[in-house]
């Protein structure tokens, strides 16, 4: 056997036990990270501690994602963990940048500056609170940074000229609050809904002093392996159930599962169909909790006048509308919310008398759009003369087709698209 065809077996082999080796160590890595965050956080399922592990390894790689991923940390009621998370959380990534209250301008300044600087917003609540309006420049700042092409820009002040910049918002993010946030960060979001811990449920008490060092240490393997698979990372196969939005958030995630490979590209994709779906059952907006309780009070009337619609309301138990901030709703108010939708009031014949009101008719194409179908009516029923033909384009009605409407008849996409 010549001399260059034993080099070459020698090399083949090398790069077999280098490429064995580079496995292991990214077993190890994640391994460490999940152990760790394991010691001290008591999560409300498995699939989040996967999530968080698999989120901090992420944060190590900005430059290999188009988007990156929120981790939200959210509770009911305070002392359920969530500064916690964020404490252990600092330990692992890079760059940390801890905000409490902080201003627009040290935020921007930070990620701007920073560039690939992990932001650890807690008690982000108070920011889309009362003072809501007050913090929009911070919100848009949340929406813009889970895109590497997201900018942020501002008006600045340089002597007696007003310019112009724009600043890189792209960066790693991760929140702790109570409550719910706004659609347009949970849309951006894994969702970890934080619970007190019950007296069954123990973690090891967290003192920096003491475990600061095996943090750093962690942060460092972690960094090292990152750098050395950054520009290996190949785009994933997702679960059909992971799909757009959600698939933004969860393809940086799976894909470093299964840069890691053994029992990793599972348990991620595992974890990423149980959030994802735990993520759909969130707060409904108030429009979307009208269009739901108006499709109940029409089930038997095709149309109804507007102080008959508000009595009926206001009769469902544990309905907001009979004290929205310390006022019941009113023909206004209710005409104003629906306008959104592109439903107006009309006259309508409730016996002899012609008031202002609604049909059934006007309000379908809503329901069609924005509620869930209901499943637990006959199928079967006679067809309604209340016409669909205007109601959506096909496309729409597909997920629709044979579902009942709510007043028990069913339609198909033929009778549709005439």
């Amino acid at each position: 056997m010549s001399l260059a065809v034993v080099a070459l077996s020698e090399n083949a082999e090398l790069d077999a036990l280098a490429l064995k080796s580079d496995a292991q160590q990214g077993k190890r890595v994640i391994e460490a990270a999940h152990k760790f965050l394991g010691r001290f956080i008591a999560y409300p399922s498995k699939d989040a501690h996967v999530a968080h592990a698999l989120w901090i390894i992420h944060t190590h790689m900005m430059g290999a994602w188009e988007t990156t991923p929120r981790i939200a940390f959210l509770s009911a009621e305070p002392a359920s963990g969530k500064t916690r998370a964020l404490e252990i959380t600092e330990l692992l990534v890079p760059n940390p940048v801890s905000a409490v209250n902080v201003t627009p301008a040290y935020l921007f300044r930070k990620v701007g500056a920073e560039g690939s600087a992990t932001i650890l917003y807690d008690e982000i609540d108070t920011v889309f609170g009362p003072k809501a309006k007050e913090n929009e420049e911070i919100r848009g700042l949340l929406n813009a940074g889970n895109s590497r092409f997201g900018k942020a820009g501002r008006c600045v002040i340089r002597g007696k000229n007003i310019e112009t910049e724009e600043i890189c918002a792209y960066s790693a993010v991760a929140l702790a609050g109570l409550g719910w946030l706004p659609d347009t960060i949970l849309s951006r979001s894994i969702i970890v809904r934080m619970r007190r811990r019950h007296h069954g449920e123990a973690v090891e008490p967290f003192r920096r002093r003491v475990h600061g060092p095996e943090g750093e240490r962690i942060r460092s393997l972690i960094a090292t392996w990152a750098r050395a698979n950054t520009q290996e990372i190949e785009w994933p196969d997702l679960p059909s159930e992971i799909n757009d939005r959600d698939a933004d958030i969860w393809e940086p995630l799976i894909a470093i599962a299964d840069r890691v490979g053994g029992v990793w590209p599972e348990i991620a994709r595992k974890a990423g169909v149980a959030l994802v779906a735990a993520g759909k059952e969130k707060e409904p907006s108030l429009g979307i909790r009208l269009l739901a309780d108006l499709r109940t009070i029409f089930k038997d009337f095709d149309e109804m006048s507007s102080k008959m619609i508000l009595s009926r309301l206001v009769e469902i138990e544990e309905s907001p509308w009979g004290d929205i901030r310390g006022r019941q709703l009113d023909e206004r108010s209710l005409a104003r919310r629906l306008k959104a939708y592109g439903i107006k009031s009309k006259t309508v014949r409730i016996g002899d008398a012609t008031p202002r009101g609604y049909t059934r008719a006007d309000l379908f194409d809503a329901w069609v759009r924005y509620l869930p179908p209901q499943p637990d009516t006959s199928k079967t029923c006679e067809t309604s003369a209340t016409p669909v033909a205007h109601v959506a384009d096909v496309a729409e009605l597909r997920a629709y087709e044979g579902c009942p409407s709510p007043d028990g008849w069913s339609f198909n996409l033929e009778d549709a698209a005439q």
